[in-house]
C-alpha cells in the first residue's frame, strides 16, 4: 500500500509544463508577430515614401527633358546666327577686298570718267543748242500759220456775211416767187370762173378746182364723156395762156387729182379705187397735152378713197368725193 502510493507520489504531472511551454511559445509567437506587423508598417511607410519620392524625381526628369529640348532649340538658333554672322563676316571681308583692288586702279578710272562726263557735256550743249534753233524756227512756223488762220478766219466772217446776204436775197426772191405764183394763181382761177361759169358741179375748195367725176366720166370709167369735152377745151386753152404768161425762171405745175367714194370697185380693168382714181387724172392729163398744153407743166395723182371732202355716207357724200381736182403750186 504504502509503495503504491509513493509510486504515484512519484508520477511526474507533465500539463503544467506544457502550458507554460505552450505560452512561452504563444507569447513569442505573438512577440514575432507583432515585430513582423512593426516592420511591415515601417516598410510600408518606407515604400510610400519611395514612391513619392520617385514621383518627384520624374517629374523633374520631365521637366528636365524640356529644359534639354528647349536648351537644344536655342543651340540651333545660335548656330544660324552664328552661320549668318559667319556669312556676313565672308561677304565684308570680299567687298573689302574689292576695295582696295578698286582703290589701286581709282585715279586713272576717275580721270577717265572725267573725260567722259566733258565729252558728254560737250555733246550735250550742241545738241541743246539745236534744239533751241529748231524751236525758234517751230515758233516762227507758228506764228505764220497763226496768222494764216486769222486772215482764214477773217475771210470766213466776210464769206458767212456774204452768205447771210446772199440767203436773205435767196429768201425775198423765192418769196417774190411765191407771190408772183399766187397772182398767177389768181388770176388762172379768176379766168377759170370766167369761163366755167358759176355751174353747182364745178366749185373751188381752197387753191383747187373741183369737177364733180359725174360731169367728166361714166360710172365706173376713166374715159372722158364727149359732154365734157367743151369745158376741158376751155381749160386746156387757159392753161395755155397761163404758159405764156408765167415767166420761165417760176417752176410751176398743174396738179391733176383723181379722187373716188369709199364704195369699193373690183373689176377686170380696175382692181381697186386707186386705179380708177388714177386712170381718171391720167385722161384728163392726156387730153390737156393733145390740146397743146405742155407735158412738163402736168401731174397726174390718183388718191381712191382715202381724202374724203365728206365723211359721210348718204349718196350725198359719195357724190361730194367722186370728183376732180386741179391745182396750180411750186414744182
Amino acid at each position: 500500500m504504502a509503495l503504491s502510493k509513493r509510486g504515484r507520489d512519484r508520477a511526474i504531472d507533465y500539463w503544467p509544463g506544457f502550458v507554460d511551454a505552450l505560452s512561452t511559445l504563444l507569447l513569442v509567437f505573438t512577440f514575432l508577430l507583432s515585430v513582423f506587423m512593426i516592420a511591415q508598417f515601417f516598410l510600408t511607410q518606407e515604400i510610400t515614401g519611395k514612391e513619392n519620392i520617385l514621383s518627384r524625381l520624374t517629374v523633374q526628369i520631365k521637366q528636365l527633358s524640356e529644359l534639354l529640348s528647349l536648351e537644344r532649340a536655342n543651340s540651333g538658333s545660335l548656330e544660324d546666327q552664328m552661320a549668318a554672322l559667319r556669312a556676313s563676316l565672308k561677304s565684308a571681308e570680299s567687298e573689302r577686298d574689292r576695295l582696295r583692288q578698286g582703290a589701286e586702279g581709282g585715279d586713272k578710272t576717275l580721270s577717265t570718267q572725267l573725260e567722259n562726263e566733258r565729252d558728254l557735256n560737250q555733246r550735250a550743249a550742241s545738241q541743246v543748242e539745236i534744239l533751241n534753233r529748231q524751236i525758234a524756227a517751230l515758233r516762227r512756223q507758228l506764228a505764220a500759220i497763226q496768222e494764216a488762220l486769222d486772215a482764214s478766219e477773217q475771210h470766213n466772217k466776210e464769206s458767212q456775211a456774204k452768205i447771210a446776204d446772199l440767203g436773205q436775197r435767196l429768201n425775198l426772191a423765192l418769196a417774190q416767187r411765191v407771190q408772183e405764183l399766187t397772182r398767177y394763181r389768181s388770176e388762172f382761177f379768176g379766168r377759170l370762173r370766167a369761163i366755167l361759169g358759176n355751174r353747182p358741179d364745178i366749185r373751188v375748195v381752197g387753191d383747187r378746182f373741183v369737177f364733180q367725176s359725174e360731169v367728166l366720166f361714166d360710172a365706173g370709167s376713166a374715159a372722158l364723156r364727149p359732154e365734157a369735152l367743151p369745158a376741158l377745151d376751155k381749160l386746156a386753152d387757159a392753161l395755155r395762156d397761163l404758159e405764156k404768161n408765167i415767166p420761165a425762171d417760176i417752176a410751176w405745175i398743174v396738179r391733176i387729182d383723181g379722187h373716188t367714194d369709199a364704195r369699193p370697185i373690183s373689176t377686170l380693168q380696175f382692181p381697186s379705187n386707186w386705179q380708177l382714181s388714177s386712170a381718171r387724172a391720167t385722161s384728163v392729163v392726156q387730153f390737156m397735152i393733145s390740146k397743146g398744153v405742155s407735158p412738163q407743166h402736168l401731174v397726174a395723182a390718183g388718191f381712191g378713197e382715202f381724202q374724203p371732202l365728206d365723211a359721210g355716207t348718204s349718196e350725198e357724200a359719195f357724190r361730194r368725193n367722186r370728183r376732180i381736182e386741179l391745182k396750180l403750186t411750186e414744182r
